[in-house]
């Protein structure tokens, strides 16, 4: 089936697009890649657990104020989650990707938790997890570490009272209020010491979140790796694994080498996941990605051939997804959701452009015409004519002559 899909795509002549330049000038665009085929897999075909932290999809016919009140296609979100299944990876739910803090509020992400662990009840190849942090408490000057281990046992507890596993985020309110390392030792030993089975710690780093510099009571990530570290440590039989999101490689190589022999990297290195999932000779990441939202089929091929043993399929898979997600996650790197639903946008995944929060203002039509061309060259348009058909709409709203 693979190698007539293949065929059908060499017999075709591929689509040419009207696309802008960076000196204002537009210019023919023939596309080029021959789309990597959506082909199901379990989970345990891969030798890496993989899960893909999913976007909400927005209701834009809802009668509603989008910067102040988010609106939420529930039927298309569930329905993404299913494709994730499908495709044999894992659901982070409620994350940075759903626009957990940037649109996506506690009251909203409930409703998402309810809903999506209902709907990985239907089925017994659903691995999924769910966000757990202090988004409904604002941070603030009178905000006390009490306050935030409350605001953290309260969420946890809804994630577990729903049966979902709890991914631990980090904690704007915690970044503010805490005067030492000690203050976060003291937060996630106490939240540790009660959770119902081993979580996933986030660490968020600043370029994805300002509010969060500093966490770990240190500016420079080596010192608060460290403390992290310590934390961990101390309650290595509590946590499964830990996802950073530093988007270094070395930093990521440099604290996976130095975690108990428990607890396992999942990378959210958005910039060098392909490198870090293959590993080396002292051990590799796991992943917890945003961008494997956008790039799912050919995230799922690549595992597949890594899973077994094939490391050049791998590479020749998800080497041309770099950079298209380092332009994805590129500065301000908190506005990467923009790509990630524009992507979901030009594969039919989804019937419009818009995002919870009005997000979808945040990045430029250059920028999304960068990312066309490089979603193509990774292969990752599923449907090169819909694509265009698509592109073109964004282009003539933004007076883009066809």
């Amino acid at each position: 089936d693979a190698i007539a899909f293949f065929d059908a795509f060499e017999e075709a002549e591929m689509p040419t697009i009207n696309l802008p330049n960076p000196d204002r000038s537009i210019s023919a665009y023939t596309l080029s890649g021959t789309p990597i085929p959506f082909v199901q897999h379990k989970a345990n075909d891969f030798n890496r657990i993989a899960y893909a932290a999913a976007h909400v999809v927005a209701d834009p016919l809802a009668t509603n104020d989008p910067w102040l009140t988010p609106a939420i296609d529930w039927d298309t979100t569930l329905k993404f989650r299913h494709r994730l299944w499908d495709l044999g990876l894992g659901v982070a739910e409620a994350m940075d990707t759903a626009q957990r803090g940037m649109g996506l509020g506690w009251a909203e992400a409930q409703e998402l938790i309810r809903r999506a662990q209902a709907e990985a009840r239907t089925r017994d190849d659903s691995l999924i997890a769910y966000g757990a942090g202090t988004d409904h408490l604002q941070p603030g000057p009178d905000v006390t570490i009490d306050a935030i281990i409350a605001a953290y046992e309260e969420q946890v507890g809804f994630v577990e009272g729903e049966g979902g596993r709890v991914i631990l985020m980090a904690s704007r309110a915690l970044a503010a209020a805490a005067k030492t390392p000690d203050d976060y030792a003291k937060v996630y030993s106490r939240i540790l010491s009660q959770v119902k089975q081993p979580v996933v710690m986030h660490w968020l780093g600043e370029m994805f979140d300002p509010a969060l510099a500093g966490y770990w009571g240190h500016v420079d990530h080596d010192a608060a790796m460290d403390v992290c570290l310590d934390v961990i440590a101390a309650n290595a039989d509590k946590v499964d694994g830990i996802k950073i999101s530093l988007l270094s490689a070395e930093k990521e190589i440099a604290m996976r080498r130095r975690l108990p022999a428990s607890v396992k990297m999942y990378t959210g290195d958005d910039f060098n996941y392909a490198e870090l999932i293959a590993g080396d000779n002292q051990g590799y990441s796991h992943a917890l990605l945003g961008i494997f939202d956008a790039i799912a089929p050919a995230a799922s091929a690549g595992l597949a051939a890594l899973g077994k043993g094939d490391e050049k399929a791998f590479h020749d898979l998800l080497a041309p997804t770099v950079p298209l997600s380092r332009h994805i996650f590129a500065a301000p790197t908190r506005f990467y959701k923009t790509g990630v639903v524009f992507l979901a946008y030009l594969n039919g995944l989804q019937d419009h452009f818009q995002m919870i929060g009005g997000q979808q203002s945040t990045r430029s039509v250059q920028h999304l015409s960068e990312l066309f061309r490089l979603a193509d060259k990774a292969r990752v348009l599923s449907d090169p004519e819909l694509a265009v058909k698509r592109m073109n709409a964004v282009l003539n709203v933004n007076s883009v002559s066809a």
